[in-house]
């Protein structure tokens, strides 16, 4: 079941046929820390694999705005690949983006939602999520 909700000129929605896959790959292997040289087919599998969340211009048709959570819509999920492209920046899109994950996942009564970022803390911090303070606990098989 594909979701879509309104923000501003944009929409968001969760319909995978709708996505700008070279878009997309052309955003997360050229422009962020965590994805920078991952190839199309490695990109591709990722989206076949997740909930994908994706901001619209209402205008032009354009993605401007990219999330994906990997989960089992019954106690976990794991948010990744937040993105918003350059010239959409400053208007609150990654904020209403999150929003739409939290809305989309709430329902689903998930024990934990987890993520990882370098740089963007605050904007995660307005949702709830927190720094994990029994990290002692977490441990990660790490393949490179």
């Amino acid at each position: 079941m594909t979701e879509t909700n309104a923000f501003g000129s944009y929409e968001i929605s969760t319909d995978p046929a709708r996505l700008d896959r070279e878009r997309l790959h052309m955003w997360l292997s050229t422009d962020t820390y965590w994805a920078r040289g991952r190839s199309r087919g490695k990109q591709d599998r990722a989206v076949d694999g997740s909930l994908n969340f994706a901001a619209y211009d209402t205008r032009s048709g354009d993605m401007a705005a990219y999330a994906r959570v990997v989960t089992d819509l019954a106690t976990f999920a794991w948010l990744c690949d937040v993105y918003v492209d350059p010239a959409a920046r400053g208007a609150g899109l990654g904020t209403a983006l999150v929003a739409a994950v939290r809305d989309h996942l709430a329902p689903h009564g998930l024990s934990r939602v987890m993520l990882a970022t370098a740089d963007a803390h605050g904007l995660y911090e307005k949702f709830g999520f927190r720094r994990i303070d029994d990290a002692d606990r977490w441990m990660v098989l790490d393949f490179g």
